[in-house]
């Protein structure tokens, strides 16, 4: 975990003498905001906005190796570059564009995880709602241990507003209902 650490303030350590703006995500900011479990890459958003990407993704492939072939290709069309460490640590950063995603990153907030490992992580809001969204079976499970953990401390209105209308993008109005299920629940 400690080699995780260290991979993901070296990746900040990069983003911040560019001066971009992101923040970690999924397993990292999960550590923070919920009930821990083990993580093998890291996650984070990255605001490229839209038509800039390529500056980012050429940048990043000078330093990162990708995990895949025709990474830049995938990086456009899928607004995710999966790239990795020199200890092979997988790096799958999300091309943020829309305002949603720049209020994630302008939201984030510092937290050391152990003596001298500082990250920029989102807030748990966010990562509830990042999860949601993505609708996964062990993101529910994430969602839950968050709840345990953070439960009448969420802005829960804040939550309902932003992932209403990314569920209706993605016409999913079933995340919504699974939501409201566990934080009622839960709470």
């Amino acid at each position: 975990m400690i080699d995780l650490f260290d991979v993901a303030r070296e990746l900040q350590d990069f983003f911040k003498s560019r001066e971009w703006e992101f923040c970690f995500i999924g397993g990292l900011a999960l550590q923070r905001w919920g009930e821990p479990r083990v993580t093998q890459d890291i996650d984070c958003t990255l605001f490229t906005g839209f038509g800039n990407e390529i500056s980012f993704i050429r940048d990043l492939s000078r330093h990162y190796e990708s995990r895949i072939e025709n990474a830049e290709e995938f990086a456009l069309a899928n607004r995710v570059l999966l790239l990795q460490s020199k200890s092979r640590i997988g790096i799958d950063l999300a091309l943020g564009g829309l305002p949603y995603e720049k209020g994630v990153v302008e939201r984030a907030s510092d937290f050391e995880f152990i003596p001298g490992i500082i990250l920029r992580t989102c807030s748990a809001e966010d990562l509830v709602i990042l999860k949601a969204f993505a609708d996964r079976t062990r993101d529910w499970a994430d969602i839950e241990g968050i709840i345990l953990r953070r439960g009448s401390q969420l802005d829960w209105e804040f939550i309902y507003s932003q992932l209403q209308p990314l569920c209706e993008l993605k016409e999913s109005p079933d995340i919504l209902v699974r939501l409201r299920g566990l934080q009622q629940s839960e709470l």
